[in-house]
C-alpha cells in the first residue's frame, strides 16, 4: 500500500508587480512504508519547497499550491489547518534544514522536545522530559541532562541540528521528511545520524523522504531517487540503476562532479557549465538546455515529457546519455 502519493504538485509564488515564479512544476512521486525516497538536485531546484508544500508549511499568502498529496488516502492539501496540525509531528515528521531559525530561541531545548510528546502522545511534563533526555542521547548529544535546560544559543550548530532530529523522531512518525539533515554535522556524527535514520526505517517501517545534494548520502540510504531541476523531475530510477547508468545529462553531470579516490593526481574536476539561474522556462523547452552538453534542436520549443525507461525508471530528455557512455 502506498503511504504517500504526490500527484502533479505545483507551487507558484507571486508578488505584486512581478511575473509569477513556478518553484515546483507538476512533481509526482510515491513513497511506500519502509521505503526511502531521495529528492536530489542543486540548491534552487525546488526540493525544500516541495517538502514544505507537503507539510502545509508554506505562507498562506503569496503562493498558490495545486495538485494532490494523498497520505494514507487523505489529501493533505484539502485538510483544514487544525486537522493537518494534528497529523504533523505525530504521523508526519520533518527535520528542517536550518536549526537556528527552526528552534525557539527563548525556550530550553528539553522543553521543545517534550512539547511534541505532550501534544501528540499525552505525556505529562515530567514523563515527557524524561523521554526527551533519551531522545537527545539517541541522536548523539553529549551530556543530555545538562542540555535539557540549555537554550539554542548555548549549544553548537551541530547540536541544534541533532535536537531538531530528536523532535522529529519523538513520536516515531509513519513518514519522515529529512531536509538536508546532516548539513551542519561533522563526518562522525553524520554517519551516526544516517545510521539512526536507517535503523528507524528498518525497525519501524517508517517511510523516509531524504532531501539532499550529497550523492554519498543517496548511495548509502535511498531506495529510489528523483532528480529535480528547475522545479521538475527530470529522472527517476532505482538507486543502483541511477548510479550505474545515469541517463539524463544533468544526473550524469552531478555524478561526474563527485571527486573520485582513483582519479589521476592533478586531474581537473568535472563541472556542469553555468548555474541554476541559467535556464529557460519549461513552457519554452527543456530548462537545462542552456547548460547541457547534449542539447539538440528539439530541446527548444516544447518541454520533453517524463517517459518510462527500460529499467523501470522515468526520464525527461530528448537526447539522453547513451547507455555505453552512462555505464562508464
Amino acid at each position: 500500500m502506498t503511504l504517500l502519493d504526490v500527484r502533479d504538485l505545483s507551487v507558484v509564488f507571486g508578488r505584486r508587480g512581478e511575473a509569477p515564479f513556478t518553484a515546483v512544476d507538476k512533481v509526482s512521486f510515491s513513497v511506500e512504508p519502509g521505503q526511502t525516497v531521495g529528492l536530489v538536485g542543486e540548491s534552487g531546484c525546488g526540493k525544500s519547497v516541495t517538502s514544505l508544500a507537503i507539510m502545509g508549511l508554506l505562507p498562506r499568502r503569496g503562493n498558490k499550491v495545486t495538485g494532490e498529496v494523498f497520505f494514507e488516502g487523505t489529501d493533505l492539501l484539502r485538510l483544514r489547518p487544525d486537522d493537518l496540525r494534528d497529523r504533523r509531528g505525530k504521523e508526519i515528521g520533518m527535520i528542517f534544514q536550518d536549526p537556528l531559525s527552526s528552534l525557539n530561541p527563548v525556550i530550553p531545548i528539553g522543553r521543545q522536545v517534550a512539547e511534541v510528546l505532550e501534544r501528540h502522545q499525552g505525556r505529562d511534563r515530567r514523563q515527557a522530559l524524561r523521554e526527551s533526555r533519551g531522545l537527545l542521547d539517541a541522536v548523539g548529544i553529549p551530556d543530555p541532562d545538562r542540555r535539557l535546560s540549555e537554550y539554542p544559543h548555548q549549544i553548537s550548530g551541530g547540536m541544534r541540528q541533532r535536537a531538531l532530529i530528536a523532535i522529529a523522531l519523538a513520536c516515531k512518525p509513519r513518514l519522515l521528511i529529512a531536509d538536508e539533515p546532516t548539513t551542519a554535522l561533522d563526518v562522525t556524527i553524520q554517519a551516526q545520524i544516517l545510521a539512526l535514520l536507517k535503523e528507524l526505517v528498518d525497525d519501524t517501517g517508517t517511510a523516509l523522504i531524504m532531501i539532499t545534494h550529497d550523492l554519498g548520502v543517496v548511495a548509502g540510504l535511498c531506495d529510489t531517487v528523483n532528480v529535480l531541476y528547475a522545479g521538475k523531475v527530470v529522472e527517476t530510477a532505482d538507486r543502483h540503476a541511477l548510479f550505474a547508468e545515469p541517463r539524463h545529462p544533468y544526473t550524469h553531470g552531478l555524478l561526474n562532479s563527485v571527486p573520485r579516490l582513483d582519479s589521476v593526481r592533478g586531474e581537473r574536476l568535472h563541472t556542469i557549465p553555468g548555474s541554476v539561474a541559467d535556464n529557460i522556462p519549461w513552457s519554452q523547452g527543456c530548462a537545462f538546455a542552456p547548460r547541457c552538453e547534449r542539447v539538440v534542436d528539439a530541446c527548444v520549443g516544447d518541454a520533453p515529457p517524463l517517459e518510462p525507461t527500460a529499467r523501470g525508471g522515468r526520464l525527461r530528455c530528448n537526447n539522453p546519455v547513451p547507455q555505453e557512455v552512462a555505464a562508464r
